[in-house]
Parts: C-alpha cells; structure tokens; sequence
C-alpha cells in the first residue's frame, strides 16, 4: 500500500515522540494499531464480498447453460420418442394389414387393458408393531446376560460392584 522505509519510520517516530511525549506515545501507538487493524478487516471482508458476488455470477451464468442443455436434452428426447411412437404405430399397421389375426389380438389385448386397470381392495396385514415377538427364549437371555429391561447406569454399577 504505502511505500515507507525504515528510516522513514525511525524519523516519524522520533516526531511523535517529540510532540506527544513518552507518556502518551503507548497509548496513542495501541489506538493507531487497533485503527489499522480495523482497516485491514474492512478491505478483506470487502474483498470477500466482491469474491462472493463473482462466484454467484458465475453460478448463474452456469445455471443457465445447464438449464438450456436440459431443455435441448429433453427436446430431443421428446422427438425421438416421437419418431420412435409414429415408427412403431407404422410397423404394427404394417403387420396388421397382412395378419388376419391381429384383430382378434388387438382384442383381446384391450380387454386385457382394461380389466388391468382395477386393483384390489387393501387387505390389513394384521401386524402390531408395539407386539415384540422374540425368537429368543428368555433362559437363554438370562444366561448370556442380555438386557431385557431399563436400569440407570448408577444401578448397573452398583450391581456389578465387587463385593468385599
């Protein structure tokens, strides 16, 4: 920032020490470097703020390029399933004009449609989950020493305290 050499300094500091005096020069060089120190946090949080904001244009600006990708992927994707359908509509006209059976296929096929379109009536499992069903038998518990209820931890100690 500003360009000073240590002669310069040594002869502000002389100055100083002339005009404020050795009693107050402590304070006054305290003051002064909380001021710089002030000054100092402004520009880097300014220079953050500045960072930020470039890195949010450049977000936007890659948004935007995505969002125009996916609406030509999807373009796409559109048209081709399009010209896939109209394909398939042409290839199934094609057969049926030479199958005779493909009428009575066609059908039985939309019958089959729409009887597909009825789903059955919910049916309750019939499982209770606050119901805890073990496997394990509760001798066996016992033996290899599995919790089965709550105790506090003063009352686990005091239970497995040596005796004397």
């Amino acid at each position: 920032m500003i360009d000073i050499g240590i002669s310069k300094l040594a002869l502000i500091g002389a100055v100083a020490l002339v005009v404020i005096g050795p009693e107050k020069l402590p304070r006054v060089a305290r003051t002064v470097g909380t001021l710089l120190g002030k000054a100092q946090r402004y520009v880097s949080d300014v220079k953050a703020e500045v960072s930020r904001s470039m890195e949010l244009d450049e977000l936007k600006k890659m948004k935007e390029s995505m969002e125009t990708a996916v609406h030509d992927v999807e373009k796409s994707v559109h048209s081709a399933s399009s010209d896939l359908e109209k394909d398939w509509r042409d290839a199934t006209n094609f057969e049926s004009d030479f199958d005779s059976n493909s009428s009575t296929l066609a059908s039985d096929y939309s019958s089959y449609d729409s009887s597909s379109s009825v789903s059955p009536a919910y049916k309750n499992p019939g499982k209770n989950f606050r119901i805890k069903r073990g496997a394990v038998p509760r001798w066996y518990k016992a033996r290899a020493g599995v919790r089965t209820h709550v105790q506090s931890g003063a009352a686990r100690v005091a239970r497995f305290r040596p005796k004397r």
